[in-house]
């Protein structure tokens, strides 16, 4: 665990044991606060070239060389921590009496020799391989040079490749926070979750539940297939990289729990007799390999088409995925109904759901119960059932508008969606906002009526921050608009300058009432008027989108009050994020 440094904790640094003596004169960007006795191991044997003064298990200080014995280390019979041999200084083992050496590693070329590898040298090995080569020179020696060939692919390797798991506090973590998150780390580390549980259960069956999710030996894992699943090009990960281990066995979890009430209700068996379906804790720590095994690739596939369908509704970003768990119920519905989600009807009813679930504001918190009603309600609504709870269930209140400002809210991120999806065209292209567009014009939400311009009108930010005045537009579209007024920034875009073409009015015009605005009262700067009637027509759209008629009356955001100050609410919800 690392504390950059710069911020309220003053912690007095100290150099890892045996860094050279000029390092103590740095000032360092990070701390090292847990994993110290790991790192100064690692960085004295692998990175300091020097001997290395250490205790034996009697508690007697020694001074040891390192070395990995090749052949032991590629015999599979052997475990590879048996190939690790530690030496004195002279780097001479000799016997009892010390008389006669029965290892002599004093030279490069007796190392050559002996086939054992310095662990000073794992993550540079060029020179040490050229002397190699050549000791054991010609056709003959073929086969030991393969052999280190070999040793260099499958365990040297590793050790550029290793990847620590490192949780890093920036400078503004607090004083307290730094001793909390420290006492929970080094007392008693992170807990074992569900994942980390089944793994161990599965292991005792044979069965390596961590390569499933993480891949080995090159071949791609769970995790990384999800990452890669519709990555826009020069992006880091698609819109289903945030899906965790345990969200897929919970997806699993809901098909398994189903065969058992569908089994139980075949035998008779009424009321509490039934079990339920569920993908909470225990149903996981439950899930039989057997039954892993023989959903698996069915959930996968589910979470690979729940891609597809936010593509569908231009949610192309994490950061603009309203909800990360209503991807479980919309992946296990998915896996279970098939192709049939592309036929019309059934994709209009899930895009309907889909949007009740995020404007009804329903899987913010305690999701457990609503994901498992979705898995057994919505597939039967499609073939003609009832309509599922999120759907009946949802209320959308006409004043929500308001007070959606941050991008906390998943109605928010939900209202930027449906205008690209409805078709909104930037006011300076006119270009829609694809899959191709958004990225390659860096799209994202802009306010119509600019923050100076609102601040020098008095107007206060509660109001201006509203999504009612915010629109996604590209990158350069929002620096052309700047800060002035719209009428100002409107003229100049209809005049162009010499990297922008002109725009006709009534093109202009048509670009904005893509985006539900009213020309007129933008051309006006009619903030007060314009504020009223984008409410309705936003209000229209989600309407359309829920299939439910919206409701009088204020609400409250996720997180937030209505008439409460609004620094200090996004202050409480940033604390409470971190």
């Amino acid at each position: 665990m690392t504390l950059d440094t710069g911020g309220p904790v003053n912690f007095k640094p100290r150099p890892v044991e045996g860094a050279p003596p000029e390092t103590k004169q740095a000032v360092p960007q990070s701390l090292l606060l847990d994993g110290q006795q790991r790192m100064t191991s690692l960085y004295q044997v692998t990175l300091r070239a020097k001997v290395v003064e250490t205790v034996t298990p009697k508690k007697k200080k020694v001074k040891r060389w390192f070395y990995i014995d090749i052949r032991k280390a590629l015999d599979p019979a052997i475990d590879r921590e048996e190939a690790i041999i530690g030496v004195p200084e002279d780097r001479v083992i000799r016997t009892d009496f010390g008389r006669e050496a029965v290892l002599d590693l004093s030279s490069a070329e007796r190392e050559y020799a002996s086939l054992m590898y310095p662990v000073s040298q794992v993550f540079d090995w060029d020179k040490w391989q050229d002397g190699f080569d050549e000791h054991w020179p010609g056709d003959q020696n073929k086969s030991i040079r393969d052999e280190f060939r070999t040793f260099k692919r499958e365990v040297l390797e590793n050790f550029k490749m290793y990847r620590v798991p490192v949780i890093a506090l920036d400078r503004s973590t607090s004083k307290e926070a730094v001793c909390v998150v420290f006492e929970k780390v080094n007392t008693g580390g992170k807990p074992l979750d569900a994942f980390e549980l089944v793994t161990a259960m599965y292991a005792a069956a044979g069965h390596e539940l961590r390569k499933d999710w993480y891949g080995d030996d090159g071949k791609q894992g769970r995790h990384r297939r999800f990452s890669e699943a519709l990555r826009p090009a020069g992006t880091e990960s698609g819109i289903i990289a945030g899906v965790a281990n345990t969200d897929f066995l919970q997806a699993i979890s809901l098909f398994y729990t189903r065969d058992r009430r569908r089994q139980a209700e075949a035998e008779g068996k009424l009321g509490k007799e039934l079990p339920a379906v569920t993908g909470n804790r225990q149903a996981l720590l439950n899930l039989p390999l057997d039954e892993y095994k023989k959903y698996e690739a069915q959930v996968e596939r589910g979470f690979m088409q729940a891609a597809k369908f936010l593509h569908t509704l231009h949610i192309y970003r994490i950061f603009d995925l309203p909800y990360q768990s209503q991807i479980v119920p919309l992946a296990a519905i998915l896996a279970d109904i098939g192709d049939a989600w592309e036929h019309e009807a059934n994709r209009i009813n899930l895009v309907r759901w889909y949007w009740n679930g995020v404007f009804g504001e329903l899987y913010g918190s305690t999701v457990e119960t609503r994901i498992a009603r979705d898995f057994m309600e919505v597939p039967l609504w499609l073939k003609g059932g009832p309509e599922p709870s999120t759907v009946s269930e949802t209320m959308f209140r006409a004043d929500r508008l308001k007070t959606m400002r941050m991008r906390l809210s998943a109605a928010y991120k939900g209202v930027n969606a449906l205008l690209m999806k409805e078709g909104a065209q930037d006011f300076r292209s006119g270009q829609k906002f694809d899959h191709t567009i958004f990225f390659g014009e860096n799209v994202d939400i802009h306010h119509i009526f600019p923050q100076d311009w609102c601040k020098k009108q008095g107007i206060k930010s509660d109001v201006y921050d509203s999504i009612i005045n915010k629109t996604p537009l590209s990158y350069r579209t929002n620096r052309i608009i700047g800060g002035v007024g719209p009428s100002d920034y409107l003229a100049k875009l209809e005049k162009g300058n010499d990297a922008t073409p002109p725009i006709d009015g009534d093109r202009l015009n048509l670009y904005l009432r893509s985006h539900l605005i009213d020309p007129s009262l933008l051309r006006s700067d009619s903030f007060e008027a314009f504020m009223l009637d984008r409410q309705k027509q936003l209000l229209a759209l989600i309407e359309q989108a829920t299939g439910k008629a919206a409701y009088l009356g204020n609400v409250a955001e996720e997180g937030e009050d209505v008439e409460g100050d609004n620094d200090a609410v996004e202050a409480e919800l940033t604390i409470a994020a971190a």
